[in-house]
């Protein structure tokens, strides 16, 4: 069984699809706290690590495998409970990151500001040492529509900064809930999402124990 520690609940659907077609029999098991998203953005992700060490905990107890946070802005914090608990805690966008690292210029678009710094760090390290020209771009508005439940207007607007974006070599949508937008969008160049790349890392490491 993989946990999917979620800060919506919109992403549900998302990862049982992508399960249903690339992971058909995987158990997954959701967990949804949104409550965890708005005080990291307001306190700094540090300020939910018990919370994300006491949600681990439970997965692990009732038979999870592995677990996959798709909460970027959240990600890392969780990924450090897995030391502790010695489990496989893995960030839905690592291998996302890790595909964006190895492409000279970088552009990183983002809804929440809280998680533009993240995912940059994040690109950074898996570029270990290597140089990376990278940018960022918060789409003003974008999250406002997301929490409002306008799903066409929220990657709309995804779509529209990431059609703007010139002098890129990749694009890397920071928030798994932007998938879809790379379908919208005109620019040619490559986008990257985390929802199917960090499941599939997820199951490996599932299947792996």
């Amino acid at each position: 069984m993989l946990t999917l520690l979620h800060t919506s609940p919109v992403h549900v659907p998302v990862f049982d699809a992508l399960r249903d077609m690339d992971h058909p029999g995987l158990v997954l098991r959701h967990v949804v706290d949104e409550s965890l998203l708005t005080r990291a953005r307001a306190e700094g992700p540090e300020s939910v690590a018990a919370d994300v060490e006491t949600v681990v905990a439970a997965a692990v107890a009732e038979g999870s495998a592995a677990v996959l946070c798709t909460c970027s802005t959240i990600g890392e914090v969780a990924e450090k409970t897995g030391a502790a608990l010695g489990v496989p805690v893995l960030r839905v966008d690592r291998p996302m990151a890790a595909a964006a690292a190895a492409a000279g210029r970088v552009v990183v678009v983002a809804a929440l500001e809280s998680t533009l710094e993240p995912t940059a760090a994040l690109i950074r390290q898996e570029a270990a040492g290597r140089p990376v020209d990278l940018r960022m771009v918060l789409v003003e508005g974008a999250w406002e529509r997301f929490e409002a439940g306008d799903r066409d207007g929220y990657l709309n607007a995804v779509a529209a900064a990431v059609d703007a974006i010139t002098g890129a070599d990749v694009v890397v949508l920071a928030q798994a809930s932007m998938a879809d937008a790379a379908d919208r969008t005109t620019c040619g160049l490559p986008v990257f999402s985390s929802p199917r790349p960090g499941l599939n890392a997820a199951a490996a490491a599932a299947a792996a124990i």
